[in-house]
Protein backbone atom coordinates (compact mmCIF):
# COMPACT_ATOMS: atom_id res chain seq x y z
CA UNK A 1 0.00 0.00 0.00
CA UNK A 2 2.89 2.28 -0.31
CA UNK A 3 2.11 5.57 1.75
CA UNK A 4 -1.38 5.52 1.20
CA UNK A 5 -2.92 4.71 4.36
CA UNK A 6 -5.70 1.88 5.30
CA UNK A 7 -8.12 4.52 4.96
CA UNK A 8 -7.29 6.26 1.85
CA UNK A 9 -7.04 2.43 0.75
CA UNK A 10 -10.26 1.48 2.26
CA UNK A 11 -11.74 4.42 0.45
CA UNK A 12 -9.99 4.14 -2.84
CA UNK A 13 -11.39 0.29 -3.46
CA UNK A 14 -14.62 1.44 -2.50
CA UNK A 15 -15.12 4.30 -5.07
CA UNK A 16 -13.53 1.65 -7.69
CA UNK A 17 -16.44 -0.60 -7.04
CA UNK A 18 -19.06 2.20 -7.37
CA UNK A 19 -20.37 1.98 -3.83
CA UNK A 20 -21.13 4.60 -1.33
CA UNK A 21 -19.86 4.47 2.06
CA UNK A 22 -23.67 3.70 3.07
CA UNK A 23 -24.49 1.21 0.58
CA UNK A 24 -21.05 -0.42 1.60
CA UNK A 25 -21.65 -0.20 5.13
CA UNK A 26 -25.36 -1.90 4.77
CA UNK A 27 -24.03 -4.59 2.59
CA UNK A 28 -20.85 -5.14 5.04
CA UNK A 29 -23.29 -5.08 8.26
CA UNK A 30 -21.89 -2.07 9.58
CA UNK A 31 -22.64 1.16 10.16
CA UNK A 32 -21.89 4.65 7.90
CA UNK A 33 -20.23 6.15 10.46
CA UNK A 34 -18.18 3.45 11.10
CA UNK A 35 -16.51 3.22 7.95
CA UNK A 36 -16.54 6.99 7.63
CA UNK A 37 -14.49 6.81 10.88
CA UNK A 38 -12.09 4.04 9.17
CA UNK A 39 -11.19 5.70 5.97
CA UNK A 40 -10.29 9.39 7.79
CA UNK A 41 -8.09 6.98 9.95
CA UNK A 42 -10.31 7.61 13.39
CA UNK A 43 -11.24 3.79 13.64
CA UNK A 44 -9.37 0.49 13.35
CA UNK A 45 -12.06 -2.39 12.16
CA UNK A 46 -11.89 -5.12 13.70
CA UNK A 47 -10.84 -8.47 11.96
CA UNK A 48 -14.62 -9.65 11.71
CA UNK A 49 -15.24 -6.35 9.98
CA UNK A 50 -11.95 -6.57 8.07
CA UNK A 51 -13.30 -9.81 6.89
CA UNK A 52 -16.72 -8.80 5.29
CA UNK A 53 -15.27 -5.95 3.77
CA UNK A 54 -12.64 -7.96 2.04
CA UNK A 55 -15.77 -10.26 1.22
CA UNK A 56 -18.16 -7.35 -0.35
CA UNK A 57 -14.99 -5.53 -2.41
CA UNK A 58 -13.27 -8.48 -3.50
CA UNK A 59 -10.47 -7.58 -1.92
CA UNK A 60 -9.11 -10.56 -1.40
CA UNK A 61 -8.09 -10.59 2.07
CA UNK A 62 -5.81 -7.47 1.84
CA UNK A 63 -8.20 -5.29 4.36
CA UNK A 64 -7.58 -8.10 7.12
CA UNK A 65 -3.87 -8.85 6.06
CA UNK A 66 -3.22 -5.24 6.64
CA UNK A 67 -5.19 -4.11 9.01
CA UNK A 68 -3.45 -1.47 11.20
CA UNK A 69 -2.20 -3.53 14.70
CA UNK A 70 -1.65 -7.19 12.91
CA UNK A 71 1.58 -6.90 13.17
CA UNK A 72 1.73 -6.12 17.14
CA UNK A 73 1.18 -7.96 20.04
CA UNK A 74 -2.64 -9.02 20.83
CA UNK A 75 -4.00 -7.71 23.59
CA UNK A 76 -5.20 -10.13 25.71
CA UNK A 77 -7.99 -12.95 24.92
CA UNK A 78 -10.37 -12.19 27.26
CA UNK A 79 -10.10 -8.27 25.69
CA UNK A 80 -10.64 -8.64 21.88
CA UNK A 81 -14.30 -8.40 21.48
CA UNK A 82 -14.41 -5.00 23.87
CA UNK A 83 -11.61 -3.38 21.93
CA UNK A 84 -13.67 -4.19 18.94
CA UNK A 85 -16.33 -2.32 20.25
CA UNK A 86 -14.40 0.58 21.66
CA UNK A 87 -13.63 1.47 18.27
CA UNK A 88 -17.06 1.88 17.31
CA UNK A 89 -18.96 3.51 20.31
CA UNK A 90 -20.18 6.77 20.13
CA UNK A 91 -20.34 6.96 23.69
CA UNK A 92 -17.60 5.54 26.23
CA UNK A 93 -17.76 5.61 30.27
CA UNK A 94 -15.35 4.20 31.98
CA UNK A 95 -14.92 3.53 35.96
CA UNK A 96 -10.81 2.62 37.07
CA UNK A 97 -10.46 1.12 39.98
CA UNK A 98 -7.04 0.52 40.32
CA UNK A 99 -5.59 1.79 36.97
CA UNK A 100 -6.09 4.20 34.66
CA UNK A 101 -8.50 3.35 31.74
CA UNK A 102 -5.97 1.53 29.35
CA UNK A 103 -6.48 4.73 26.28
CA UNK A 104 -6.22 7.65 28.40
CA UNK A 105 -2.92 5.87 29.67
CA UNK A 106 0.68 7.75 28.54
CA UNK A 107 3.64 5.82 26.97
CA UNK A 108 5.51 5.66 30.23
CA UNK A 109 2.33 5.05 32.21
CA UNK A 110 1.50 1.46 30.00
CA UNK A 111 4.71 0.37 30.40
CA UNK A 112 4.92 0.49 34.02
CA UNK A 113 1.38 -1.47 33.88
CA UNK A 114 2.53 -4.01 31.28
CA UNK A 115 5.76 -4.61 33.27
CA UNK A 116 4.80 -4.67 36.88
CA UNK A 117 1.26 -5.73 37.40
CA UNK A 118 1.13 -8.41 34.53
CA UNK A 119 1.73 -12.03 35.36
CA UNK A 120 3.67 -13.75 33.57
CA UNK A 121 5.70 -10.31 33.24
CA UNK A 122 5.83 -8.83 29.54
CA UNK A 123 9.91 -7.86 28.79
CA UNK A 124 11.88 -6.74 25.66
CA UNK A 125 10.33 -6.31 22.42
CA UNK A 126 6.77 -8.05 23.59
CA UNK A 127 6.09 -5.45 26.53
CA UNK A 128 7.03 -2.88 23.56
CA UNK A 129 4.84 -3.98 20.96
CA UNK A 130 1.81 -4.21 23.71
CA UNK A 131 2.56 -0.65 24.82
CA UNK A 132 2.02 0.40 21.04
CA UNK A 133 -1.25 -1.53 20.55
CA UNK A 134 -2.37 0.03 24.08
CA UNK A 135 -1.24 3.34 22.86
CA UNK A 136 -3.04 2.80 19.23
CA UNK A 137 -6.64 2.90 21.08
CA UNK A 138 -6.14 6.32 22.00
CA UNK A 139 -6.88 6.92 18.55
CA UNK A 140 -10.40 7.04 19.60
CA UNK A 141 -9.91 10.05 21.00
CA UNK A 142 -8.49 12.11 17.25
CA UNK A 143 -12.23 12.47 16.42
CA UNK A 144 -12.83 16.22 18.57
CA UNK A 145 -16.30 14.74 19.29
CA UNK A 146 -16.92 10.99 18.94
CA UNK A 147 -17.00 9.08 21.02
CA UNK A 148 -17.87 10.71 23.83
CA UNK A 149 -15.98 9.75 26.67
CA UNK A 150 -17.04 10.37 30.73
CA UNK A 151 -14.66 8.59 33.00
CA UNK A 152 -14.68 8.06 37.29
CA UNK A 153 -11.50 7.39 38.87
CA UNK A 154 -11.34 5.84 41.90
CA UNK A 155 -8.97 7.92 44.15
CA UNK A 156 -6.70 4.88 44.93
CA UNK A 157 -5.72 4.74 40.76
CA UNK A 158 -4.35 8.36 41.83
CA UNK A 159 -2.31 7.39 44.91
CA UNK A 160 -1.31 4.11 43.46
CA UNK A 161 2.74 5.25 42.25
CA UNK A 162 2.41 2.99 39.16
CA UNK A 163 6.04 3.99 37.29
CA UNK A 164 7.20 5.74 40.06
CA UNK A 165 6.44 9.68 41.32
CA UNK A 166 7.39 11.40 37.82
CA UNK A 167 5.40 9.07 35.87
CA UNK A 168 2.63 9.40 38.20
CA UNK A 169 2.87 13.35 37.81
CA UNK A 170 2.64 12.96 33.73
CA UNK A 171 -0.06 10.75 33.90
CA UNK A 172 -2.26 12.66 35.81
CA UNK A 173 -1.24 15.70 34.15
CA UNK A 174 -2.59 14.14 30.71
CA UNK A 175 -5.90 13.30 32.43
CA UNK A 176 -6.19 16.96 33.41
CA UNK A 177 -4.83 18.36 30.01
CA UNK A 178 -7.74 16.20 28.46
CA UNK A 179 -10.60 17.43 30.28
CA UNK A 180 -9.13 20.93 29.97
CA UNK A 181 -9.36 20.72 26.21
CA UNK A 182 -12.75 19.76 26.75
CA UNK A 183 -12.17 16.25 25.04
CA UNK A 184 -13.70 14.24 28.14
CA UNK A 185 -15.20 14.88 31.79
CA UNK A 186 -13.89 12.86 34.42
CA UNK A 187 -14.39 12.64 38.32
CA UNK A 188 -12.93 11.15 41.41
CA UNK A 189 -14.56 8.91 44.20
CA UNK A 190 -12.84 9.97 47.02
CA UNK A 191 -10.97 7.37 48.99
CA UNK A 192 -13.30 8.21 51.94
CA UNK A 193 -16.53 7.54 50.52
CA UNK A 194 -15.83 3.86 51.42
CA UNK A 195 -17.39 0.88 49.91
CA UNK A 196 -19.27 1.17 46.84
CA UNK A 197 -21.11 -0.87 43.99
CA UNK A 198 -17.79 -0.74 41.71
CA UNK A 199 -15.84 -1.89 43.89
CA UNK A 200 -15.16 -5.44 42.42
CA UNK A 201 -13.62 -4.30 39.34
CA UNK A 202 -12.94 -1.95 36.17
CA UNK A 203 -16.24 -1.25 34.05
CA UNK A 204 -16.97 0.67 30.83
CA UNK A 205 -20.28 1.04 28.99
CA UNK A 206 -20.45 1.46 25.58
CA UNK A 207 -23.22 3.36 23.37
CA UNK A 208 -23.70 2.79 19.75
CA UNK A 209 -25.79 4.52 16.45
CA UNK A 210 -26.87 1.24 15.10
CA UNK A 211 -27.06 -1.38 17.89
CA UNK A 212 -27.80 -2.23 21.76
CA UNK A 213 -25.50 -0.95 24.64
CA UNK A 214 -23.29 -3.40 26.28
CA UNK A 215 -20.75 -3.41 29.55
CA UNK A 216 -17.41 -4.98 30.03
CA UNK A 217 -16.34 -5.68 33.65
CA UNK A 218 -12.73 -6.77 33.80
CA UNK A 219 -10.91 -8.51 36.95
CA UNK A 220 -7.45 -9.53 37.52
CA UNK A 221 -7.00 -11.95 34.78
CA UNK A 222 -10.84 -12.19 32.60
CA UNK A 223 -12.75 -10.03 31.13
CA UNK A 224 -16.48 -10.06 30.19
CA UNK A 225 -18.56 -8.19 27.73
CA UNK A 226 -22.48 -8.24 28.68
CA UNK A 227 -25.09 -7.65 26.09
CA UNK A 228 -28.13 -8.69 28.19
CA UNK A 229 -30.64 -5.96 28.23
CA UNK A 230 -31.48 -5.93 31.93
CA UNK A 231 -27.59 -7.04 33.65
CA UNK A 232 -26.35 -4.08 31.19
CA UNK A 233 -29.02 -2.03 32.76
CA UNK A 234 -28.16 -2.64 36.07
CA UNK A 235 -24.46 -2.28 35.69
CA UNK A 236 -25.35 1.45 34.36
CA UNK A 237 -27.36 1.96 37.34
CA UNK A 238 -23.96 0.85 39.62
CA UNK A 239 -22.54 3.68 37.47
CA UNK A 240 -25.01 6.08 37.88
CA UNK A 241 -24.65 5.50 41.63
CA UNK A 242 -20.55 5.65 41.62
CA UNK A 243 -20.81 8.73 39.76
CA UNK A 244 -23.26 10.70 41.80
CA UNK A 245 -21.48 10.16 44.50
CA UNK A 246 -17.77 11.35 42.82
CA UNK A 247 -16.47 14.31 42.81
CA UNK A 248 -17.79 17.62 40.71
CA UNK A 249 -15.00 17.81 37.71
CA UNK A 250 -13.57 21.52 39.22
CA UNK A 251 -13.12 19.50 42.98
CA UNK A 252 -11.77 16.04 40.87
CA UNK A 253 -9.68 18.72 38.80
CA UNK A 254 -8.25 20.83 41.60
CA UNK A 255 -7.48 17.09 43.59
CA UNK A 256 -5.65 15.69 40.53
CA UNK A 257 -3.50 18.79 40.31
CA UNK A 258 -2.59 18.59 44.10
CA UNK A 259 -1.29 14.96 43.59
CA UNK A 260 0.10 15.64 40.84
CA UNK A 261 2.02 18.46 42.53
CA UNK A 262 3.36 16.25 45.55
CA UNK A 263 4.51 13.59 43.34
CA UNK A 264 6.58 16.36 41.31
CA UNK A 265 8.08 17.20 44.92
CA UNK A 266 9.71 13.74 45.01
CA UNK A 267 11.71 14.73 41.73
Amino acid sequence: MGTTTYGDWLREQREAAGKTQQQLADEAIMSRTHIAHIEAGRRVPSRDDAKRLDQVLGTRGALTSFRPGNDRRPVAAHFEAALALEQQAQVIREFGLSFVPGFLQIEAYADAVLRDASYPPLCGEDRAKAVATRLDRARVLDDPRTPVVWAVLDEAVLRRPVGGPEVMAEQILHLVGLVEGERIRLHVLPLGHGPHPLLGGMVTLMWFDDQPPIAYEEGAFSGTVHDEPALVQRIQAAYDLVLGEALPQKESLALMRSIAKDYGQHD
